[in-house]
């Protein structure tokens, strides 16, 4: 029984691993052709990915905290979030009245 967690466990962070680095790889090319939106997604799907392989290390019991510091984590990435959207884009800017 306690194999079959394991190996449940290992191929969680493998994949977990595997999305984190496909986040990586689309933030590291943001390209002058993604909006901020698009950076911003890869952004959260990192911080996503961590939070996910903290709550997982937790579970297994290797370190202690770590469901502390992932809680912590997901708060930021609320705030993060928020601010990215209620900052007004070039776009919405009203010409000026005279």
């Amino acid at each position: 029984m306690v194999n079959a967690v394991l190996a449940i466990a290992a191929v969680g962070l493998l994949v977990a691993l595997l999305t984190a680095l496909l986040g990586l790889l689309r933030h590291a090319a943001g390209d002058s052709k993604a909006s901020s939106g698009d950076l911003m997604l890869a952004a959260q799907l990192l911080g996503t990915t961590g939070i996910g392989l903290l709550m997982l290390l937790n579970a297994l019991g290797s370190v202690t905290g770590l469901l502390d510091v992932a809680l912590v984590l997901a708060l930021l990435a609320v705030v993060a979030t928020i601010a990215l959207t209620r900052r007004p884009s070039p776009d919405d800017a009203q010409e000026p009245r005279s």
